[in-house]
């Protein structure tokens, strides 16, 4: 029976039960059918029901996904309509500005497809992109908030090819409920008013970010309404004219005049570097469809993104790794550190050999094969950890697997503040889409009179090799797409839609995708308590990332004594949102309870759990 099948039966039978009772059940008020409370929209965690899911950070998005799941939209459309609203309510983690990756999985052939929408450099970058005057890589606080970060955005081409591939709605129809949202506003909450805080130096450098974001000079109160009439304009021009507003329009002349000429306030003494993006780098832009990275685990096929992304590989090569180990009935500590040196190993590995494939020689196939992790799982020894930073391994000769001769090369900075949904429709199908602008705020340059930040994606690569003489395949160069780590991944069982997830983090994305899988699947926890649990993050780095929950448990004295070393530096790693399709036909959506302001799951027709 085809997930269609499977999902209409219930559904009918909610349908029936609701109208008996002569009322529909609802998530919280759409956006657009009342002006905002005094108090931040409430958010639920975890929703179990029929008719389709949606899971994202905000509540705003969620609710306007799942406004166009009831009213017969598919997974694609309600996915581009909550990452538009994204744009509005996450203005510091996504945008029209920045770029991302789309994975989808149609119920009826039963097949992955994704799109790599990733910003890429301007045609005359090379090299030597961060590089000062004084033959030194520039230090990244001189980089981040300047036109040398941007690349050109990804974004809006990437809802508009998906919709044209995957959708049933128009792109203008997709756009309308979030510019609803900007013209209306929604309330702030503390997330929000915190982030806007922690950037306010730097925000108060750009006159047209201090006049959004610090209204009066201060950043917004938690319960005022933050409204963008600005943002809700450049959406209306995208409705009427399409994506050639911004990738041969005057959309896209504002974001080159801000780049090539940064308008700083003198009094700031900021230093914003100008950029070279041009109309030409614009109009050439394409989002790439490409075939998804694939491994089967536990009997499970896990997809994701392919490079540019080092997400499906690098969590794809961890899970090869770990086939070799039973996680299922070892202790709770051994079942961690197998977790973390498998990690370790792939980041060694994934450092030396990922880039962007347009440019760069990656070997995907072979980093992705089982005979290769197989060669690698030898390292990891039940009473020791390996010490970071790791050499890596050449895939296309395996046999160099169980050596950690060679020179390590290092996981360099990405930054952390990025946003994920998942979706999935009445029909079976699913959407798992990360979405960035790379740091909090991005460039922290708003395009004057439009409404959304800049990106700074180009800070992804690495501003010089880390390592002399160790060939680095994410260095700058013209047209090329910087690394990432995005990780949205989508799990089949038999071929239909078991489960899918995905995080923002920077390069935690893809310790928090591998260890909330391993956890599901297995460890026995629900996806909601997978999310949850307390993270550890190793990254082939000399210590791991901790959050502090994690200290206070037994596993932690136990992987000490092994050898393992913690930073708690990071209050939380990532922010993650799944759906999973229940035994009994219903979709399960979950989202954090608490990180990240704790995200939104709702689905279309709610049903308790029996």
């Amino acid at each position: 029976m085809s997930s269609a099948l499977r999902l209409a039966s219930p559904l009918l039978v909610a349908v029936a039960l609701v109208a008996t009772a002569g009322t529909v059940p609802s998530t919280a008020a759409a956006p657009s059918a009342a002006a905002p409370s005094a108090a931040p929209a409430a958010k639920q965690p975890e929703a179990a029901g029929y008719g389709g899911a949606v899971s994202s950070v905000s509540a705003e998005a969620t609710d306007i996904g799942i406004a166009v799941l009831r009213k017969g939209g598919n997974a694609v459309d309600a996915a581009v309509a909550a990452a538009a609203a994204l744009g509005v309510t996450e203005p510091y983690s996504s945008g029209i500005g920045g770029g991302g990756y789309f994975v989808y999985y149609d119920a009826r052939t039963h097949k992955v497809s994704t799109l790599d929408g990733r910003e890429t450099a301007p045609r005359t970058a090379d090299q030597n992109l961060f590089i000062g005057s004084d033959g030194k890589p520039l230090a990244f606080a001189d980089a981040v908030s300047s036109g040398l970060s941007v690349g050109t955005p990804g974004t809006a081409q990437t809802w508009a090819r998906a919709l044209q591939l995957w959708g049933t709605r128009s792109f203008a129809d997709s756009l309308k409920p979030a510019e609803k949202l900007a013209d209306k506003g929604f309330v702030v909450d503390a997330t929000f008013a915190q982030q806007t805080a922690a950037n306010a130096t730097r925000f108060a450098a750009f006159p047209a970010t201090r006049a959004l974001f610090l209204p009066g000079g201060k950043p917004p109160a938690v319960g005022s309404v933050f409204r963008n009439p600005d943002l809700a304009a450049t959406y209306r021009e995208l409705e009427a004219k399409g994506t050639a507003a911004l990738y041969q329009g005057d959309i896209g002349r504002d974001i080159t005049s801000l780049v090539q000429k940064p308008q700083v306030d003198p009094a700031s003494g900021w230093n914003a570097r100008p950029g070279q993006l041009s109309a030409a780098d614009l109009a050439a832009y394409r989002v790439k469809q490409q075939a998804p990275t694939e491994v089967g685990y536990r009997g499970l096929d896990v997809y994701s993104i392919a490079p540019s992304s080092s997400g499906g590989t690098t969590v794809g090569e961890a899970l090869n790794i770990l086939e070799n180990f039973d996680l299922k009935d070892a202790s709770s500590a051994q079942y961690l550190h197998d977790y973390l040196e498998a990690s370790r190993i792939a980041f060694a590995d994934r450092n030396r050999w990922v880039g962007d494939p347009s440019q760069v020689d990656v070997p995907t196939r072979a980093l992705l094969s089982q005979r290769f992790a197989d060669s690698r799982a030898c390292l990891i020894k039940p009473d020791s950890s390996l010490t970071s930073p790791l050499a890596p391994a050449d895939p296309r000769h395996p046999s160099s697997g169980c050596s950690t001769a060679g020179t390590p090369a290092p996981t360099t900075y990405e930054g952390t503040n990025t946003t994920h949904l998942t979706v999935a429709d009445r029909w079976g199908n699913v959407v798992s889409y990360t979405l960035t602008i790379e740091q909090t705020g991005g460039s922290a340059m708003t395009v004057p009179g439009r409404g959304f930040l800049l990106n700074n994606e180009l800070t992804d690569f690495d501003f010089t090799a880390p390592v002399a003489g160790v060939p680095d395949p994410n260095l700058p160069a013209a047209g090329k797409r910087p690394r990432s780590s995005m990780s949205p991944t989508i799990v089949l069982k038999n071929g239909r839609f078991d489960f899918a997830l995905g995080s923002p983090g920077g390069s935690t994305i893809i310790t928090t995708v591998l260890q909330t899988l391993l956890g599901h699947v297995d460890r026995g926890l629900t996806l909601e308590q997978a999310i949850a649990a307390p993270r550890v993050s190793q990254r082939n780095a000399a210590v791991s990332d901790v959050e502090p929950a994690f200290l206070a448990t037994p596993d932690a004295a136990a992987l000490t004594a092994l050898g393992e070393a913690f930073s708690s530096s990071p209050a939380e790693i990532g922010a993650a949102t799944g759906i999973q399709a229940l035994p009994d036909g219903r979709l399960q959506a979950a989202a954090e309870p608490v990180r990240r302001g704790g995200g939104a799951a709702a689905v279309v027709w709610p049903v308790g759990a029996q």
